[in-house]
């Protein structure tokens, strides 16, 4: 056997998990080989968090894992293996130091993602981590019980464990093509329904267009259906010529969209008063009546909302906004105040994965072994990140779990 394409692990994609993945096992004196599609590594974790590079979050693992949802005590022993402060101790120890300046989402000091990706290419060089570019799996090899390496092209590298850490399907323009789902679909590994997350989505109500110059701050949408009452999500919201986005719209469209796959559109309402109800509304809106008993409606609903915003809120109640509160109409005024404390919209579309930053769905997490990473079908074969059905909001948790996975495949139970 060719001594040059023989290795004691394959790592397939170059992102977060992999890169991880690589670096633990040549650590253990692994020889490893590390292969990506694209003509470079780590392009999707370059646009992590606009650049920034939220590596992860200050929440305890418990908490962590409870915003993944009812999957989410999957992540116990890799979260056991390396935690966020793991995390940030394992950065440092290859220069490069991260901190959490508003307490809660970590950053490295630089807020570059390139520090991030300099650093770990350095720790790959060092440990004589074979890195091949522009290298495109097409299938695996095994005898139906153990894995024995990958093809690529007319090439063949051979190996008794291959980590698949390809990542999902979304942001296909930084080289994401469920390249992981068709392999581990070809061994008998269970695909669950992929959707995109984490996107912009569309409203079949136009009125949020004319609000596009404003962001509200701490919105809390809610999916308005039977079946989906307690799925919330909270944080900024900015409207757009077509929807609504921002970090709130990011976080629940991974909810959305199953939904929206099923029934076409999903009734959401949203608080867009920080969480005040419709009494405490009220009692804001009487002492600003106390204080101003001359002032209109919208001077009023202002000193809560931006006024692009208030001035729409005006018009869906057919309140007259240069009236007072209380020179509206009874049906009027209880609308107004409803509005405020719940206001609807239709959620429509979006723009596919393309604008997804990450996939919902993937490896059915039951058949693979979540002390190990390996999958329960075929010996030495591992997945890694966003290629498993596991996914989480905003702020970190999807790097994190990543990194976690990554780590605790790259330990290898053989």
């Amino acid at each position: 056997m060719n001594d040059n394409k023989s290795f004691d692990v394959i790592v397939v994609g170059a992102g977060a998990a992999g890169l991880i993945a690589a670096i633990t096992a040549a650590r253990q004196g692994k020889k490893v080989l590390l292969l990506e599609k694209l003509s470079s590594i780590a392009s999707k974790l370059k646009a992590t968090g606009g650049g920034r590079c939220n590596l992860t979050n200050t929440l305890s693992n418990d908490d962590f894992m409870a915003r993944f949802g009812r999957d989410g005590r999957f992540m116990t022993p890799a979260l056991t293996a390396l935690d966020h402060k793991a995390l940030m101790t394992f950065f440092a120890n290859i220069g490069v130091e991260s901190h959490a300046p508003d307490g809660y989402r970590v950053f490295p000091v630089s807020h570059s993602a390139l520090s991030i990706i300099t650093a770990l290419k350095d720790e790959l060089d060092g440990l004589g981590v074979t890195i091949l570019t522009h290298k495109s799996v097409d299938t695996l090899s095994h005898d139906g019980q153990n894995i024995a390496g990958v093809s690529v092209a007319d090439e063949y590298f051979f190996a008794p464990n291959v980590i698949i850490a390809t990542g999902g399907l979304g942001y296909p323009q930084l080289g994401a093509t469920g390249d992981g789902f068709t392999m581990a679909n070809s061994v008998g590994h269970t695909i669950t329904d992929l959707y995109p997350a984490m996107m912009p989505l569309k409203t079949k109500e136009r009125w949020g267009e004319h609000c596009r110059a404003d962001t509200v701050a701490k919105v809390e949408i809610r999916i308005d259906l039977p079946k989906a009452k307690n799925i919330k999500a909270t944080g900024d919201l900015i409207f757009t010529s077509t929807g609504i986005r921002g970090p709130v719209v990011l976080d629940i469209a991974r909810e959305i969209n199953p939904f929206l796959a099923k029934y076409g559109e999903v009734p959401i309402v949203m608080n867009l008063t920080k969480g005040l109800n419709e009494d405490q509304i009220l009692h804001h809106i009487k002492n600003e009546i106390h204080k101003n008993p001359e002032q209109s409606i919208l001077t009023h609903i202002k000193t809560l909302l931006p006024e692009s915003v208030s001035l729409q809120l005006c018009h869906l109640a057919n309140a007259n906004p240069n009236l007072g509160f209380n020179s509206q109409e009874g049906t009027v005024r209880n609308a107004i105040i409803k509005l405020l404390a719940w206001t609807p919209l239709t959620i429509t579309g979006h723009d596919g994965f393309k604008m997804a930053m990450i996939t919902r769905g993937g490896v059915s997490l039951k058949e693979i072994n979540p002390n190990t990473m390996e999958s329960k079908i075929l010996k030495g074969l591992y997945f890694c990140g966003e290629v498993m059905n596991l996914d989480g909001p905003c702020g970190g948790y999807n790097l994190q779990w990543s990194f976690s996975s990554g780590y605790l495949a790259g330990h290898l139970s053989h």
